[in-house]
């Protein structure tokens, strides 16, 4: 049985403001028809790749007034059954948080998850944009700066008892973690070292000694925001011919949907996606 992702339609996606150096309100707006329909074909694209590659594909309703909403990576992340609700910095998006809440107690009556966790107050945590799960190592990666604060770490900890390694953000770009860090399926690490600060680099290279360090014209087209499906497979919204030549040698096939209109927000296939039925080892 193939992995449960959680998408969110984009029927209200839009940049109507900026949170982040990708957003232009004014750029899209000019071209807002255009980009509306590359987001809803870019959309529709990804899910259907999933599909084909064996995973079943959750839909949560979009709302009018919350266009970030589709970017459900950073509703939450959940392990073992168990979902960490977001809580958002910025006040665009906080009024996502009740929308999320509502539609992961309906997940939890339907039994795709057991319990619901909250951050505590005074910790901002952006779900799975900043807390990504790393099967190989039983660990998670805990991005802060930007967004999610230092002490989201500490909070992964003490909710799913696994060790979280914090790594400081230090680049604009890259608020999320997962816009500049992806564990592919056999425990590799794909980063753009420049993102995170000494310390951060000197983490993950530690941790991680078969890593590929993305080049910079990799990193600002979001191809390190990929979502892997399976063992072999890697979906991309941007993917250089030399970056799949090294995960080709690796043995990875890699996908592509067409989310230009997406990283117009910050954001691309990992950013879209999130799984649902993630389990450590027993």
């Amino acid at each position: 049985m193939g992995p449960v992702l959680l998408m969110s339609a984009p029927d209200h996606f839009t940049v109507s403001y900026a949170i982040n150096p990708w957003m232009h309100p004014d750029e899209w707006a000019a071209h807002a028809a255009e980009f509306r329909r590359e987001a809803q074909d870019g959309w529709r694209r990804l899910a259907d790749t999933y599909r084909a590659l064996g995973a079943t594909v959750e839909v949560m309703p979009a709302a009018p007034g919350l266009p970030d909403l589709v970017f459900t990576a950073n509703s939450a992340v959940v392990l073992d059954g168990v979902a960490l609700l977001a809580r958002f910095r910025f006040p665009e998006r906080q009024g996502e948080e009740p929308i999320d809440l509502a539609f992961f107690e309906g997940l939890k009556r339907r039994g795709l998850i057991e319990r619901i966790e909250t951050p505590p107050d005074g910790t901002f945590f952006e779900g799975a944009g900043d807390a990504i799960w790393d099967s190989s190592r039983q660990s998670f990666w805990s991005g802060y700066g930007p967004r999610s604060t230092p002490d989201a770490a500490a909070m992964l900890e003490r909710v799913y008892g696994k060790r979280a390694v914090g790594l400081e953000l230090i680049d604009p770009r890259f608020y999320h973690l997962d816009t500049c860090f992806s564990v592919l399926p056999r425990g590799e690490i794909l980063f753009y070292p420049a993102a995170f600060s000494d310390d951060g680099r000197a983490a993950i290279r530690a941790r991680a000694a078969h890593s590929i360090e993305a080049e910079e014209a990799d990193a600002t087209t979001l191809a390190v925001n990929c979502c892997s499906v399976g063992a072999s497979d890697i979906v991309f919204g941007n993917c250089s011919a030399r970056l799949e030549a090294k995960l080709a040698a690796r043995g990875y096939r890699v996908h592509r949907a067409p989310l230009g209109s997406f990283c117009r927000s910050g954001g691309s296939a990992f950013c879209l996606t999130l799984r649902l039925d993630a389990r450590s080892k027993v």
